[in-house]
């Protein structure tokens, strides 16, 4: 069965990705630092782990080819590449394995410009149009993988 997990902390989509679990009856894996609600359905899953990188250990330790990771978290997204999951940011961008080396690269340049005082601003707030690509985007990763792979038995 197709599995979403989520890198829920700082996620403003999980909404979102609940609504469309419910509509394709497929598993969600709620992973956070700390408790946080999720909905009461058999099909998701609040995973805790407290600790630095312990959540994004857990997600990389877990997904696969048949899974999608929605994270804003390059270096994670760059391990469940490396998994063969696919893996799309809160405002529906798709992480691929032609764009996650440059992904890292700018995040490394952005982090040194930070520690030298350098202003860099943070990302833009989220937009109704950020949430309908969104939906988009994880409606098509979902049906991708289900025609490209047979369910699991």
């Amino acid at each position: 069965m197709l599995i979403v997990f989520v890198d829920a902390d700082a996620c403003p989509v999980k909404e979102e990705i609940y609504r469309v679990a419910r509509r394709y009856e497929m598993r969600v894996a709620v992973v956070a630092n700390a408790p946080l609600r999720v909905p009461a359905n058999a099909l998701v899953e609040l995973v805790v782990c407290p600790g630095f990188g312990a959540a994004d250990d857990w997600i990389a330790d877990r997904a696969g080819p048949r899974d999608i990771v929605v994270t804003a978290d390059i270096p994670l997204a760059a391990r469940c590449l490396e998994a063969g999951a696919r893996v799309l940011d809160p405002k529906g961008r798709q992480f691929t394995d032609n764009d996650i080396g440059s992904a890292l690269a700018l995040r490394e340049l952005l982090g040194e410009l930070r520690q030298t005082g350098v202003v860099t601003g943070g990302p833009a707030p989220m937009s109704p149009k950020d949430r309908s690509r969104f939906l988009s985007k994880l409606d098509d990763a979902i049906n991708a993988l289900r025609r490209a792979q047979p369910p699991r038995p």
